[in-house]
């Protein structure tokens, strides 16, 4: 009896979590995959197998510079995030010594998630206007005579508020790596001579690697799939793959958004896997 148990324990164990991998990420995606073959007839959708989906994206000039877009709101996200998030990772690292404070600060960097996304967005609408704060202060300090259009309702502003969200995803990550830095490292490259700026990029960077590439990985995926701040910031008028499938989803072509959906999730792997071709992350894990 004892025997049997101990040769189907590990089988027992595993099922609860094989399960629950199968019911909410296996099993949807399956169904995303097959729904991307049928046949949609403008205005119902039949089981089919036929490419014409695929087909229409990768022909449609829209499509694709849907597709640009969104790859641009990525890069843009990506590389403000990094160029915010290391500094300030950096400064609670290395600039900071009594833990206590450096809790408090690591801290006081959470507070704007305590608050929902949707709260977050609006609050840069008051200030981003055409009678916002910041027109007003450049209208008051002579920069400019009237009010600039360009900071509300653009890619300025979807960009804005996406660092806004995310750039929390790339501190976490890249300050656990600094963290982990072994204070002798730099010690011993200081006593070789080097300057403060050597041992950043022969030390610090190298060493903060797998961290940045955990905060890419978390800033790229949420970003590719953005609707709701696009749609908010940009006022409708710029475009993303996200909204462009929650589109589709609203006028019933279930098969068509189906179809963005799996390249949405082919590109997002493909850069996944990439960076992680590059960056050795599991020493982080």
């Amino acid at each position: 009896m004892i025997k049997s148990w101990n040769a189907i324990a590990p089988y027992v164990l595993i099922a609860p979590q094989t399960l629950i991998f199968l019911l909410f990420l296996i099993f949807p995606i399956a169904t995303i995959v097959v729904v991307s073959f049928w046949e949609f007839t403008g205005y119902s959708m039949t089981p089919a197998f036929t490419l014409d989906n695929y087909i229409g994206i990768f022909t449609s000039q829209v499509t694709l510079g849907t597709y640009l877009s969104t790859f641009r709101f990525v890069g843009l996200v990506w590389l403000f995030t990094l160029l915010i998030g290391f500094p300030v990772s950096y400064f609670l690292a290395f600039c900071i010594e009594d833990v206590r404070l450096q809790i408090i600060l690591f801290l006081v960097c959470t507070v704007p998630f305590w608050t929902s996304n949707i709260i977050r967005m609006i609050s840069w609408i008051p200030f981003l206007g055409r009678e916002g704060i910041l027109n007003n202060l450049l209208i008051s300090i002579g920069v400019t005579d009237s009010p600039i259009d360009i900071f509300l309702f653009s890619d300025f502003a979807v960009v804005l508020a996406m660092v806004h969200l995310y750039t929390l995803f790339m501190i976490v990550p890249t300050f656990n790596s600094l963290m982990r830095i072994e204070r002798s490292l730099i010690a011993a490259a200081q006593d070789a001579g080097a300057s403060s700026l050597q041992v950043l990029k022969e030390v610090i960077v190298p060493l903060a690697f797998p961290g940045i590439a955990i905060g890419s990985i978390f800033v790229v995926t949420l970003t590719m799939g953005e609707f709701v701040t696009i749609r908010l910031m940009s006022g409708g008028q710029s475009a993303s793959i996200g909204y462009l499938i929650r589109n589709q989803i609203g006028s019933l072509q279930y098969p068509l958004a189906a179809a963005n959906a799996v390249i949405l999730l082919m590109v997002t792997l493909v850069l996944i896997f990439a960076i992680m071709r590059l960056v050795d992350i599991r020493k982080e894990l």
